[in-house]
């Protein structure tokens, strides 16, 4: 009778290195390609998660800051598609409008309602009311500046470009510096609120030159 020998039951491990043997080195350096490349794709930083609902909340904010600046102006009858515009316009008012005389009804809407807009102490300015708008010639800076008069008879000067600028902000090259030079080339001043030289004669209203209204 032939004698069966049987062999003695192998362990996972020498399995394995048989199996891991058996593969070839091109298996073994495939496999530990992707060990290496799992181990590094663990080592990578994951990028935190942005809150879709923080995103959404900040985009509407700066749209909404965006629709609350202002691109046009509307003054008494008078409307102004820019800053620039409504600057070149009180401008040439400025210097067409001869001094100390009387401003006409048009005009002294369009002002009234520039103070009232535009300037920070627009209540004080105005007092107990305005009778007339005046160009007058700064007593110290010596350039045309534009005079309110109350009706309590006291006057006082404001600058049109500090009001223009506050309403609808104009480029930097036509904000007011502290370089003289620089505002003589706007024909206005650096400061304003100074008082006025007295109360102002009421002027005629005769036809007058240039295109503004009389």
């Amino acid at each position: 009778m032939a004698e069966v020998i049987s062999e003695a039951p192998q362990s996972i491990e020498e399995k394995t290195e048989r199996m891991e043997a058996s593969s070839g080195p091109e298996t073994l350096a495939s496999k530990r390609g992707r060990e290496e490349e799992e181990e590094n794709r663990d080592e990578i930083p994951k990028k935190p998660k942005v809150d879709d609902e923080s995103t959404k909340e900040a985009e509407i904010e700066m749209k909404g800051k965006e629709e609350e600046k202002p691109s046009s102006a509307k003054l008494g009858p008078k409307e102004f598609g820019s800053g620039e515009d409504m600057f070149d316009y009180f401008f040439k008012f400025l210097h067409y409008w001869p001094p100390n005389l009387d401003v006409n009804k048009y005009e002294h809407l369009v002002l009234l309602e520039l103070l009232r807009k535009g300037h920070t102490e627009s209540d004080k300015k105005i007092g107990g009311g305005i009778q007339a708008f005046q160009v007058r010639y700064h007593p110290m800076w010596k350039s045309r500046c534009f005079f309110l008069v109350r009706i309590d008879g006291s006057s006082d000067d404001f600058s049109f470009r500090k009001c223009v600028d506050h309403m609808l902000p104009l480029p930097e090259n036509m904000k007011i510096h502290s370089s003289s030079d620089g505002n003589k080339k706007f024909g206005g001043h650096n400061k304003g609120g100074g008082r006025g030289g007295g109360r102002g004669g009421r002027g005629g209203r005769g036809r007058g030159r240039g295109g503004f209204r009389k």
